[in-house]
């Protein structure tokens, strides 16, 4: 189809519609052919490019599966209060709140305000990362030969930068972020060890506490040992849920955590949210 005249170039854009691609968004969600459970209605599907990034503004109580349908994804993830982005997630207070610097099923993401952002509600992968974050535009022009958000290897934090401005956000305005699908441990002498994927399909899903922006980067883990750029397509799927309650065994799991709850619950009804 001829597309140096503006009727041709407008036919041939016509004539994409409907086309799938491995990677892009699915538009209405509830068009992804296998929802993830009969309760929930999906509101987000997306596969997500290996040096690509998503984004999207989720509600209070919303559920987000992330899987690594391959084995090679590696998800990097930053979350923001919606309506505050100055309360955002603090990988930090993550680890240090909850004495433990690993994630899984049962650990909460915390805010710097001390409040949930959200929660890990299953995990099948077991191969986190709330140490290292994620890759920037120097380290990959020095390993890959470039960096640049256009290039054949995106750096993860040149691609937050795009994702943020989206949502009106700035450089300034990225944290450490937290890695899923990439494992890493520390060892007795304090150094790290690189422990990689656990293998193709594993998931993790995250509860929305509060209403959150949520920024997903698809990059090879900083520490990733390979000498290619190496990074798979990464399933992006959400619906709607409830958000934890008092009495809920997650609620209930550690002292700290409920503190956590309890201060979201007192902020949220404090603005006619609870």
């Amino acid at each position: 189809m001829a597309t140096a005249t503006t009727h041709g170039a407008r036919d041939h854009a016509r004539a994409q519609e409907g086309a799938r691609a491995e990677a892009m968004p699915v538009v209405p969600a509830s068009a992804w052919p296998a929802p993830p459970c009969e309760a929930g209605h999906l509101v987000w599907a997306e596969t997500v490019a290996g040096g690509n990034y998503t984004h999207r503004v989720l509600a209070r109580g919303t559920e987000l599966r992330l899987t690594d349908p391959h084995g090679d994804a590696c998800a990097h993830l930053l979350l923001y209060a919606a309506d505050r982005p100055w309360e955002r997630l603090n990988v930090a207070d993550t680890v240090k709140v909850q004495w433990n610097a690993y994630l899984g099923e049962g650990r909460l993401l915390l805010s710097d305000q001390g409040r949930v952002l959200a929660s890990v509600v299953a995990d099948t992968s077991g191969r986190h990362d709330a140490l290292c974050g994620t890759s920037t535009l120097a380290r990959n022009t020095r390993r890959y030969g470039d960096g640049t958000p256009q290039s054949p290897s995106p750096a993860g934090r040149e691609l937050f930068k795009l994702a943020a401005a989206k949502n009106g956000l700035q450089p300034r305005d990225l944290p450490p972020s937290l890695s899923f699908f990439r494992g890493v441990e520390v060892r007795e002498d304090g150094a790290l060890d690189f422990t990689g994927s656990a293998g193709p399909g594993g998931s993790v899903t995250l509860r929305a506490e509060q209403d959150v922006t949520v920024l997903v980067v698809n990059v090879p883990h900083p520490a990733d040992p390979r000498p290619d750029y190496v990074c798979t397509p990464l399933e992006v799927l959400a619906w709607r849920a409830a958000a934890t309650r008092p009495g809920d065994p997650l609620w209930e799991a550690t002292p700290e955590g409920r503190r956590a709850f309890l201060n979201t619950a007192e902020f949220l009804a404090a603005r006619g949210r609870a």
